[in-house]
């Protein structure tokens, strides 16, 4: 695999070509103030809508409101639809790519804290954090357990502290966008994420950020499919830990 070039050390953080990656699915009531918030707090930066499938009028409202769109055939999840924005930052040499959940849930002025920490810092991967702020966002009580539990798994995997293991805001330099356009896990991707960018020797960092309750939709994770939930990512964090290396079957 080429190795990319490496992310821009300037601290003027609109000199960055950032694309803003944001999977949808049924977020016709949210997407455009999300977009229109991304667009006021970043200018320069490109809003990418993965139209997940949805069933809603989706990717007719993000493209009204000015969002580059594109739609997948079916429902393909998460995973793959946010690979798929990692595949066009990858292939059009954006600088940075950022994850934004559709949802409005992430202040887009947020992402201006996880670029300052990608520019100032030696990370490769920023995640924005709820749980080192001194914000007021409480995840439901079905998540709060999974996230206690990844938590803990996670930070002893990779022997750092890792407190937010499910935060959908995330910003990826270009080294990382290559991993991940390649890689990506599917499914419930998040925290099996960091195993494998750990995996990859990227340095990893948390950042403190302010997060909201969702304006609208409804999260794939409720109180009857949360156990199990844990039980699958839990045994998919350890066979990424545990299995092949993609970085090293791809030197071979």
């Amino acid at each position: 695999m080429t190795t990319a070039p490496a992310t821009p050390t300037s601290t003027d953080l609109d000199n960055l070509r950032v694309l803003i990656v944001v999977p949808a699915y049924n977020e016709e009531d949210a997407v455009a103030s999300v977009i229109a918030e991304i667009r006021e707090a970043l200018p320069n930066a490109v809003t990418l809508v993965v139209d997940d499938g949805s069933r809603d009028r989706t990717a007719a409202v993000a493209r009204a409101a000015g969002a580059r769109v594109v739609r997948m055939p079916f429902n393909v999840g998460i995973g793959t639809a946010v690979q798929t924005g990692f595949k066009v930052a990858a292939d059009e040499g954006f600088d940075v790519a950022v994850q934004v959940d559709g949802d409005g849930q992430h202040p887009a002025q947020e992402v201006r804290v996880l670029l300052k920490a990608l520019l100032e810092t030696d990370a490769n991967y920023v995640i924005g954090s709820r749980f080192t702020s001194t914000g007021t966002y409480r995840p439901p009580l079905a998540r709060r357990g999974g996230i206690v539990v990844f938590a803990k798994l996670v930070s002893f995997l990779t022997r750092q502290t890792v407190t937010d293991t499910t935060s959908g805001l995330r910003a990826a330099d270009r080294r990382t966008v290559r991993l991940f356009a390649d890689h990506y896990p599917h499914d419930y991707p998040e925290v099996e994420a960091i195993i494998l960018a750990h995996r990859g020797s990227l340095r990893i960092t948390e950042v403190a950020v302010d997060m909201r309750h969702r304006d609208s939709g409804r999260s794939s994770i409720t109180p009857i499919r949360s156990l199990y939930y844990m039980v699958k990512v839990t045994l998919a964090v350890l066979v990424q830990f545990m299995g092949r290396n993609p970085l090293e079957e791809e030197a071979k």
